[in-house]
């Protein structure tokens, strides 16, 4: 796999959104993303648009979600404040949102705002977990997004839990793995511990958001970090208060760290496939 000719600037965003308010919580994504100065990439927590706020979400469905077209395209004014952010920075935004499609499916999405103000649903969550089975339809394939010459594969939350998410994005030539995420307090431990290992796993930094603060049952533990490839935070935040984590990805960092751990390039491609049972 070929290193990116340059340094890359990322920003990871933990913060606390009003649950139902998507104007609101572009408004405060816009002025998050002008905290992050200098970052080509800024990337916000799962369905921080609506709020990760499942009650909310189950009962206003048509002020929580945003309308996708069918080239997966999102035109809505409540977005404008982020539109005009990215076009004042130059930055490339990653950002949670609940998606309605016009066939009439419901995702939860990563959209990418570029630095033309351009909204695309460019990501829907492959592994629902627990009750967002009820509100939500799961994706159906995974994403790379191309910004300069690094590649990052697209996940959220749940996703990152599934090694082979992950890998996946490494096999589609992913330098880096961009995942919202909504963890609740109480899950710090694996908060920390998924998140560097897939950057370990596949030799590729990580830049994982996510929610904080909030009203129990839906207080969220913050946490938000850039890993390096082998899983080493660059950049971490507490488990409390909003904050905005910058850090520069180094291309030489990569491919030194690739050079030294061959794991994408030594594993068979039917490992495990074909086990024998041993009767003790």
């Amino acid at each position: 796999m070929i290193a990116p000719a340059h340094p890359m600037t990322v920003a990871a965003v933990q913060a606390e959104p009003v649950p139902g308010d998507v104007a609101a919580n572009a408004t405060t994504a816009a002025r998050l993303v002008g905290r992050a100065a200098g970052a080509r990439i800024v990337v916000l927590p799962e369905l921080f648009l609506p709020a990760y706020h499942p009650p909310t979400l189950a009962a206003d469905p048509a002020g929580t979600d945003v309308a996708a077209d069918a080239e997966r395209r999102v035109d809505d004014p409540r977005l404008d404040p982020l539109r005009q952010a990215t076009r004042a920075g130059g930055t490339t935004v990653v950002v949670g949102a609940a998606v309605r499609y016009p066939c009439g499916r419901r995702t939860i999405s990563s959209l990418v705002v570029d630095p033309a103000g351009v909204v695309l649903a460019a990501y829907d969550k492959q592994q629902l977990w627990g009750g967002e089975r009820e509100l939500f339809s799961p994706g159906r394939r995974g994403a790379t997004l191309l910004v300069d010459d690094w590649r990052f594969g697209l996940g959220i939350c749940y996703d990152g839990c599934f090694p082979e998410h992950g890998r996946a994005a490494a096999d589609d030539g992913a330098h880096g793995y961009l995942c919202p995420s909504g963890y609740l307090a109480g899950s710090e431990h694996r908060r920390d511990v998924y998140y560097a290992a897939r950057a370990l796993d596949n030799t590729m930094f990580v830049v994982f958001a996510n929610a904080v603060d909030g009203a129990d049952p839906w207080r969220f533990n913050g946490g938000a970090a850039v890993y390096d490839p082998e899983g080493r935070p660059l950049a971490r935040g507490a488990n409390t208060g909003e904050d905005v984590l910058v850090a520069t990805l180094d291309p030489a960092v990569l491919a030194a760290t690739r050079a030294a751990h061959t794991m994408l390039a030594d594993r068979p491609a039917e490992q495990g496939l074909r086990r024998t049972t041993i009767v003790g």
